[in-house]
């Protein structure tokens, strides 16, 4: 029987686990700091909605509800046990759909060091090896080059744009949809694949 929340996954020194209330700290800080690396990335309420955003207490609690519920994963991405970003599996649907989408931040102290790509391979490969999804899409802004690099380091393929998808940074932008498709990644996963790709990039450093 799958264990449907709370999940903690590791892959050596990235780790993702449940969000959690003890976080409010380490995650202001995190978000104060990053404010200008996150802005142009984040989303926003359009004017038409005029509920107030909630708290981080109330942000935990409605994304604890929703994975209890079997909606969404809300991971703390950790690096070395250390808070780094965040990671959420959202809008998971059964039936004949089997799909779910991603969305991730990380601090700019720790960008390029490849913790986003291989906690997204580790999210995607629990989706579709464990739950069973047949589709995981990543929805990227065209000018968000850090984290179209990490779509593209795990070669997940570019699947269209969709013209005004979601309103970030005040107002509706558009978005390149990426998919990662469970008979695509095969039984060994992302993880797997990403490891083997970060193993031969140091061996010919080594031999140049």
């Amino acid at each position: 029987m799958i264990r449907r929340w709370p999940v903690t996954l590791t892959e050596g020194s990235v780790g993702l686990r449940p969000l959690r209330h003890s976080d409010v700290e380490v995650w202001r800080e995190v978000r104060r700091r990053n404010e200008a690396w996150l802005r142009p990335w984040d989303a926003t309420a359009p004017s038409t909605d005029t509920r107030p955003l909630p708290s981080f207490s109330q942000m935990v609690r409605l994304l604890r509800a929703e994975a209890r519920a079997g909606r969404c994963l809300p991971f703390a991405m950790t690096y070395n046990g250390a808070f780094v970003g965040q990671l959420t599996v959202g809008g998971i649907q059964r039936g004949s759909a089997q799909c779910a989408t991603i969305g991730y931040w990380i601090d700019q102290r720790y960008a390029g060091r490849g913790i986003t790509p291989l906690a997204v391979a580790m999210a995607v490969d629990h989706c579709v090896l464990t739950r069973g999804l047949h589709r995981v899409e990543i929805a990227i802004r065209p000018e968000n080059r850090p984290s179209l690099r990490v779509v593209e380091k795990l070669g997940l393929p570019f699947e269209g744009l969709r013209r005004s998808f979601l309103h970030i940074d005040g107002d509706w932008r558009d978005h390149h949809i990426f998919v990662a498709l469970a008979d695509e990644i095969g039984p060994r996963g992302l993880v797997a694949r990403w490891l083997e790709s970060q193993q031969s990039r140091e061996s010919r450093h080594t031999h140049q």
